[in-house]
């Protein structure tokens, strides 16, 4: 299950899904401190115990850009 207190990601599960408020905290904590600081961030939201998929985990939300801006109602397009 994925959400609030009862998130589990272990064994079977192939895909969860990260907020942009995770996804921002994991991204911080890679650029301030690195991969491993990043895992432990990663951890804080989804109790992933296999370092090989936590890091590659982050290492995807890494490369993740954050979406544009929505253009204004006064902007052209």
């Amino acid at each position: 299950m994925i959400g609030g207190t009862d998130r589990v990601v272990g064994r079977g599960v192939g895909m969860f899904s990260v907020s942009q408020d995770e996804a921002a905290a994991i991204q911080k904590a890679f650029h301030e401190s690195g991969e491993w600081a990043a895992v432990v961030e990663l951890r804080r939201h989804f109790p992933i115990q296999d370092n090989v998929n936590a890091l590659n985990a982050v290492r995807a939300i890494v490369k993740w850009a954050r979406p544009p801006h929505a253009a204004s109602a006064d902007t052209p397009v």
